[in-house]
């Protein structure tokens, strides 16, 4: 995810590398939530106050932890069918301007708070900050933000933490790192009471290291060592964590034609988040690539896909779903994930980075990935009613665009 405008994009790609939208997700979304919050004043679990404002904000450490005893722990409602993702400029200030998290529309399920960043880009040492005001006038007071992050929970929403973004490089090279990441990002969680994680790793954070060529047994130690500690972060905090990803479609989507440096000695990057996404897919609650700043990526159909309209996002989320050979090797082939884990990543406004596309462009990609109506010259590979939603760059950019990114998913899904 990029700061501002006029930040750098992500490195072209110039190698050949049945039923319609479900209606009331708020209604539904909304009686879980009262239910919980019935349920838990009834064990005591919560005041009276807080069982009235909803369930989300308790929190309880899991049984097989008992060492985090007197650690905030994430709990909360379940997500609607369909979720509206997006990321909250909470550390920072660009052009879009500042939002405080409590007039954060009631249209976004789950917010990411952009960003966590590492002290150095190997030490694993994650921090967060909130902007400060010098730079963010109108910024919360920590206490505010922490009392408006259980206000959210309260109605049902997910708050989490985003790691990483277009500054903050993650190279947990070794175990030590890799245990000062779990450590760091555990306090960060525990501290502000939120949700789970979001792993935004961008620039050079991933790559393969040379001869690494099985996405379904990495030997490179930044990905192994992600992948042990994102396991352990979610044995910490059990079935309630939530868990997102946002990587970039170089490193994913390019995996259709090259993996690693490979023989001609390519970029080793490409396709680096596969091996993340594979061992982590029962623990992942939503993949939500981001489907802007990209070169031409070739789709399933073997015809290279630009941005610019519903083609894009709509080639690249079918490579998600059906699954793909990786560097068409037909015996490793990534599988393809579950429509609920899915969701599309796109810029809320023009501004907001490379790829926007119009809310008709929007509608035509869910229409044709959800109904299998409005597909144009792509042919996705089935129907997908239950895709999980859409994610934006950002909250920020769509209040500055007059919500209307996050109006059209309102309208669209009732």
């Amino acid at each position: 995810m990029v700061r501002s405008p006029t930040s750098a994009t992500l490195e072209a790609v110039v190698a050949r590398s049945p039923s319609g939208p479900r209606q009331g997700r708020r209604t539904l979304s909304r009686l879980r939530t009262a239910g919980a919050a019935f349920l838990l004043a009834g064990t005591g679990l919560l005041t009276a106050p807080a069982a009235a404002a909803g369930a989300a904000g308790a929190h309880h450490p899991p049984a097989e932890s008992p060492a985090a005893s007197s650690a905030v722990q994430p709990r909360g409602a379940a997500l609607p069918e369909q979720a509206l993702i997006g990321y909250l400029h909470a550390s920072f200030a660009n052009g879009s301007g500042y939002t405080r998290l409590a007039d954060v529309p009631d249209s976004w399920d789950v917010i990411d708070l952009a960003f966590g960043e590492p002290t150095t880009a190997t030490s694993g040492d994650i921090r967060f900050d909130l902007c400060p005001q010098s730079e963010c006038p109108n910024a919360e007071t920590k206490e505010e933000f922490k009392a408006a992050i259980k206000a959210k929970q309260a109605q049902g929403k997910k708050v989490l933490i985003s790691i990483g973004g277009q500054n903050g490089q993650v190279r947990l090279t070794t175990a030590q790192a890799r245990d000062t990441f779990v450590t760091s990002v555990s306090a960060i969680i525990d501290e502000y009471g939120l949700d789970g994680l979001d792993i935004d790793f961008e620039g050079h954070s991933l790559s393969l290291d040379e001869g690494d060529t099985d996405f379904e047994n990495p030997t490179t130690p930044v990905i192994v060592n992600l992948i042990s500690a994102v396991k352990s972060l979610k044995a910490k905090y059990g079935t309630d964590f939530t868990l997102t990803m946002a990587p970039e479609t170089f490193f994913v989507q390019l995996g259709y034609q090259r993996y690693g440096s490979g023989q001609w000695g390519g970029d080793p990057r490409a396709g680096a988040y596969l091996p993340v996404i594979h061992a982590l897919r029962d623990e992942l609650t939503l993949l939500h690539v981001q489907n802007y700043n990209s070169g031409p990526i070739m789709g399933l159909d073997d015809t290279y896909h630009q941005m610019g309209s519903a083609d894009f996002p709509l080639a690249m989320t079918d490579m998600l779903l059906a699954g793909f050979p990786v560097q068409g090797d037909t015996g490793k082939v990534f599988p393809g994930l579950p429509p609920s884990k899915v969701a599309i990543g796109l810029p809320a406004s023009p501004q907001a980075g490379n790829g926007h596309i119009a809310p008709s462009e929007v509608d035509k990609t869910l229409d044709c990935l959800t109904k299998g109506t409005e597909c144009g010259s792509y042919e996705p590979h089935g129907s997908h009613p239950g895709l999980r939603g859409l994610m934006a760059w950002s909250v920020n950019w769509d209040q500055f665009n007059g919500a209307e990114f996050s109006q059209n998913f309102d309208r669209y899904y009732g």
